[in-house]
């Protein structure tokens, strides 16, 4: 026999870890880890389709005196937005040749921790990609991230069942402005100012700036040394963040990063949610799987959900020309 404590050596290993993989997947996100930070990764239960409701109408307020009439006239004042439940997985396995390479029940557990803390890195890697995305990776099957939520053309296309085009849903619209010439550092102060100023809403207000290499660049470029301030938490959590208005700016590029090069991001995390199954949060699916084919055992590590949002008027993403640049521009 090749090794009798197998089974409960590979189940206990990898279902103690489903917790651990969950957090490893936040942290290695910024914008992740604020939803989990907020309570924002909000779990479902069951249904076909993620629901976010929506109060985008106002009802009526009457100035009067004396014996004035009130009149009431019905409003919709709420709806809600609709999204698509995703999954995606990372399976760990065994063949028997490692099992007979690796008798024995600590040569065992060496072995599964290194194949954990692979599927717990491949699991964070490709999730924080598809943050940034539009929905389309894998033939429609990836979650829609940023450039769908927060889309570069928010006029257009359809977003939680709801068409933007179409005349009345402008609350379904985020704030969206490309720069006519590139940045500098120069002209980028300005045109935050001016995106932050037009997302304010009362005490609400963008609260994370997400940030690629060249737009971070220039923003940082842009500060004088006693400008610098910084974010404990942040830090601490290995994110290299600077300040902005009470809002913290996130570098997200370099190697691993997936925020795009020249765009910078301006969300209101109040409104941003990354809504997971709570049977399926980074959690082993099933039990062991015999490969029929094959002398191998597997465990599959998987996620159900989507990211969602319930208020797109106070995003907004700032786009640097050199995102848009043509051929002939190039030329």
């Amino acid at each position: 026999m090749a090794n009798k404590d197998y089974t409960d050596i590979f189940t206990s290993t990898l279902e103690s870890r489903s917790g651990e993989i969950a957090d490893a997947v936040s942290k290695n996100n910024a914008l992740l880890a604020r939803l989990r930070e907020k309570g924002h990764n909000r779990y479902i239960y069951g249904g076909s389709k993620i629901l976010e409701e929506l109060e985008y109408g106002e009802g009526d307020m009457s100035w009067y005196s004396g014996y004035d009439s009130i009149t009431y006239t019905p409003k919709q004042l709420f709806t809600a937005a609709e999204y698509s439940m995703k999954l995606c997985a990372v399976p760990v396995a065994i063949s028997g040749e490692d099992r007979l390479k690796n008798s024995g029940k600590y040569q065992m557990l060496d072995l599964f921790e290194k194949r954990i803390e692979n599927a717990k890195k491949t699991m964070s890697n490709k999730m924080s990609e598809a943050v940034y995305g539009d929905g389309t990776a894998s033939g429609g099957k990836a979650i829609g991230g940023l450039a769908l939520l927060v889309a570069d053309a928010p006029s257009t296309g359809t977003v939680g069942g709801i068409d933007r085009s179409a005349s009345g849903n402008e609350f379904w619209r985020n704030q969206s402005v490309t720069a006519a010439t590139a940045f500098t550092a120069e002209t980028l102060r300005p045109a935050m100012d001016k995106m932050y100023l037009s997302l304010c809403r009362g005490s609400d207000k963008p609260d994370l700036i997400i940030a690629g290499n060249a737009m971070y660049s220039l923003f940082e470029q842009s500060l004088v040394a006693m400008q610098r301030y910084t974010e404990p938490k942040l830090a601490e959590a290995g994110f290299t963040s600077l300040r902005y208005k009470g809002a913290d700016v996130v570098f997200d590029g370099g190697q691993g990063g997936s925020c795009p090069e020249g765009k910078m991001y301006f969300l209101n995390t109040n409104y941003i949610y990354l809504r997971s199954h709570k049977d399926r949060d980074m959690k082993v699916i099933g039990g062991e799987r015999l490969a029929v084919n094959q002398d191998a055992i597997y465990k599959i590590v998987g996620w159900a959900g989507n990211m969602t949002m319930s208020n797109a008027a106070l995003q907004g993403v700032l786009i640097d020309k050199t995102e848009n640049l043509s051929e002939d521009d190039d030329k």
